[in-house]
């Protein structure tokens, strides 16, 4: 679908700016004793990363929800131009009626203002339907973003990360140790756990 594009990379980007980078620090009784111990015996302390554009492709939530907006996007944009196709045909016929001057002045004139209300009724609709598209789309971004976020959170409570970086294109990290990566794990535990999400759900 030709609309695919633009939501992607709206969502990568709206996305990106939400999650920034996850400055996650220790927890308070960690901090008060990392004063005492060595830096060479805590296991807390590095900073990983993630490559946002891989989650926001293979997240199976973040294709759902683009599924669906795209499906809604697509109904829109048919009756959009279905009206105008209405609207550009009623135009064409007034045009061919007034040139051939099957009309009276006053009918033409008549007709000329009911074609100017079409116009500004048409034009009322396409921007309406507009922004609910981008309501749809900004509603999307956010669960989205909140969905990775909440998770993060959760799984840096475990791992205990100093600081998780949010890369996409090379921004922030242009280059690092692999093994600081930890995108696909990150990955995995987003979508097992859409998917537990889903089968609860369902279950209901």
């Amino acid at each position: 679908m030709k609309h695919a594009p633009l939501i992607l990379s709206i969502v990568s980007l709206v996305v990106a700016v939400t999650l920034g980078v996850l400055a996650l620090t220790l927890k308070p009784k960690q901090a008060e004793t990392a004063q005492t111990e060595s830096p060479a015996t805590l296991t807390e302390g590095v900073i990983a990363y993630v490559q946002l554009d891989k989650i926001i492709e293979q997240y199976d939530m973040a294709n759902d929800l683009r599924a669906v907006v795209e499906t809604k996007v697509g109904n829109i944009q048919a009756e959009i131009n279905r009206r105008g196709k209405k609207l550009e045909n009623d135009v064409t016929a007034y045009q061919d009626k007034v040139n051939k001057g099957l009309m009276t002045r006053s009918v033409a004139e008549a007709q000329y203002a009911k074609l100017q209300q079409q116009e500004q009724d048409f034009n009322n609709y396409a921007n309406k339907k507009q922004a609910e598209i981008n309501e749809e789309q900004m509603v999307m971004m956010n669960q989205i973003s909140d969905a990775i976020k909440t998770y993060i959170d959760a799984y840096n409570a475990e791992k205990q990360y100093a600081m998780i970086l949010c890369n996409q294109a090379g921004v922030p990290v242009l280059t690092g140790d692999l093994s600081l990566d930890i995108t696909q794990e990150v990955l995995d535990g987003l979508n097992a756990e859409y998917v537990k999400s889903k089968n609860s759900k369902s279950a209901e």
